[in-house]
């Protein structure tokens, strides 16, 4: 639904958030044409699988929901992995670390929240990397 929203400007509310998606969108960021491809990997991978998806990224939005615990003890392995992948002496033509952004989803839902703000602060500050919460 975040990637929807991003590319669309609506919210999407029926949608199979299982199913694994490549979207394509420009968008015009600082006076210039960005040409984005987004995996929108729906959180089905196995360990070897995520690794393939995080060496094909330039740039990652790791999302957890606010609603569940088990997403948000994801972020810390995924942060690292991503680290660890795109800081590797293998990696060609890699000169720094691509960007990463932490961000808790469905801030909205206050009643079913399992996840504090200064959870999520608190683990960005950790890892020095920006955080969100958004709805």
């Amino acid at each position: 639904a975040l990637t929807v929203r991003f590319i669309t400007r609506r919210f999407i509310g029926d949608y199979d958030p299982t199913l694994e998606m490549i979207y394509r969108h420009m968008a015009v960021i600082d006076g210039e044409m960005v040409h984005f491809e987004i995996l929108d990997t729906a959180g089905q991978e196995d360990s070897l699988q995520i690794e393939e998806k995080i060496k094909w990224g330039d740039g990652f939005a790791v999302v957890y929901s606010v609603t569940d615990r088990c997403s948000f003890d994801e972020v810390m392995r995924l942060c690292f992995l991503i680290n660890h992948l795109h800081g590797s002496p293998k990696r060609s033509g890699a000169a720094e670390q691509p960007p990463v952004v932490i961000v808790g989803n469905k801030k909205d839902l206050q009643f079913d929240r399992m996840v504090s703000t200064q959870d999520g602060e608190n683990l960005s500050k950790a890892l020095k990397i920006p955080f969100y919460e958004i709805s």
